[in-house]
């Protein structure tokens, strides 16, 4: 089988100056939020005030890619150890332990970079947004439906830059992907898999030692652990119902397969892997979900389920099928060994027979020999100058990001839906204008939930 890699017919050699990049990309982008009039002209060589809020794992690096460039002014964090970290390399900046009281000193930044636990991302974006400042959050967006709704309005009210932190959705193989699958390359496309690899999350013991689960916990554990020193554990519980310190819900990953704080593998991979089919397809809210797999536990996620989403016609492409697969849930043609068995992949099913199969790094157009000779459509769609520059250009220039709120947020909405239709276990018709499932209550809580007292968004 021939595998292609992009980088040969992603753009010309040398590839976009900034201002090429910004002229190319506004020119191409469908539906993305307009340049906000107020940013139009400022220096490129400017530095931005930034506040990072979650400087601990992933925020780490999130902090090193900003702080490469821009002045990092506060940062802030529920565990002491992770903010004296960040000030060995950015020592002048400002400590907090409560994003909330980081927003007092408002005047002091221009631009917020979240990455907090899924649970919190809301708590800390929106009111960032309220003050018209630029934020990077973390995917996913938002802990439920609900949120994740919330955002994308206020993002577009604000009008400022926002970027969600898929960072894959910058490299070149997506966007090849992206060209070929718009460019007709397969023809119209009705049907789409993805399926991923990583099996963590509720499974019997058997699963778990065969999916090499990092922590095969299947019970909330008994009792509790000492709180470990520096950490505020209150804090980071935030508005979710409390419960004592384990360390099986922290540090990071262990906490994302639990319901109160997380939506496991569905709601964290499904943004980058559904990012895929979304961008190349137009795809925004579903017709109906639903979904597959052992019976919900109450109070983790599950490690293998799919979820099946039905879209209806976009302008002039067709309805189409989406099916998520996790964990040992596969799609039935890569079981009976139609397409090469990737450990995750997203494929686009066009006429003919006819398929194009991709993941991170590569893509291949199936059967090979009925594209002999092939060379698809012409690069369209700009080189990416790099998923934090992408954000951090916005935010000087007006000019759009890949990966903003008012995509992004469509995007969140669906993955957690799947999360839903499997939690509430029936077929949902999905009413998106109402944010709500018209043929079953029982969604009512997965898709909003009440916050601990002391913790409200709006």
């Amino acid at each position: 089988m021939k595998t292609h890699s992009p980088s040969a017919v992603s753009v010309p050699p040398g590839g976009l100056s900034r201002r090429r990049f910004t002229q190319t990309l506004a020119a191409s982008a469908t539906g993305w939020l307009a340049a906000p009039a107020l940013l139009r002209g400022q220096n490129l060589n400017s530095r931005l005030n930034v506040a990072v809020i979650g400087v601990g794992g992933r925020g780490a690096g999130n902090l090193a890619e900003v702080g490469k460039t821009e002045n990092i002014v506060a940062v802030c964090d529920v565990s002491d150890a992770a903010v004296e970290g960040a000030l060995v390399k950015f020592p002048k900046a400002r400590r907090f332990t409560d994003f909330r009281k980081l927003f007092e000193i408002e005047r002091e930044f221009d631009a917020v970079v979240v990455s907090t636990c899924e649970h919190t991302h809301a708590f800390a974006t929106l009111p960032a947004l309220k003050l018209r400042k630029h934020v990077y959050c973390e995917k996913p967006l938002s802990y439920n439906v609900w949120e994740a709704r919330v955002i994308r309005e206020a993002a577009g009210r604000a009008q400022v830059a926002t970027q969600m932190g898929t960072q894959i959705h910058a490299s070149d193989n997506y966007r090849r992907v992206v060209e070929l699958v718009q460019g007709g390359a397969i023809g119209p496309v009705r049907e789409v898999h993805v399926w991923v690899g990583r099996a963590w999350g509720w499974q019997d013991p058997e699963a778990a030692a065969r999916n090499h689960d990092i922590v095969s916990v299947r019970e909330r554990p008994a009792g509790s652990s000492p709180v470990p020193k520096g950490l505020d554990w209150d804090l980071w519980l935030g508005p979710a119902p409390y419960r004592p310190f384990h360390e099986v819900y922290y540090p990071g990953p262990k906490w994302y397969r639990w319901w109160d704080f997380g939506n496991g593998t569905m709601s964290d991979l499904g943004s980058h892997w559904n990012d895929l089919p979304f961008w190349a397809l137009k795809l925004q809210a579903p017709l109906s979900i639903e979904s597959g797999g052992p019976p919900p536990h109450p109070e983790i996620a599950p490690a293998s389920m799919h979820a099946v989403y039905e879209y209806g016609a976009r302008g002039d492409l067709p309805p189409v099928r989406l099916t998520w697969h996790q964990g040992e849930d596969r799609p039935e043609i890569w079981t009976a060994g139609g397409i090469p068995k990737w450990d995750s992949g997203a494929l686009f099913i066009g006429t003919n027979g006819r398929m194009l199969l991709a993941d991170y790094a590569k893509y291949a157009l199936l059967p090979e020999k009925d594209f002999a000779g092939f060379t698809g459509p012409a690069p369209s769609i700009p080189k990416s100058i790099g998923h934090h520059e992408e954000w951090i250009h916005a935010c000087k220039t007006g000019a759009p990001t890949t990966c903003n709120f008012g995509y992004a947020g469509w995007l969140t909405e669906a993955n957690h839906l799947g999360n839903v239709a499997f939690r509430v276990g029936k077929k949902l018709e999905w009413d998106s204008k109402k944010l709500r499932v018209k043929n079953t209550r029982a969604a009512d809580g997965f898709i909003r939930r009440e916050y601990r007292t002391g913790w409200t968004l709006v």
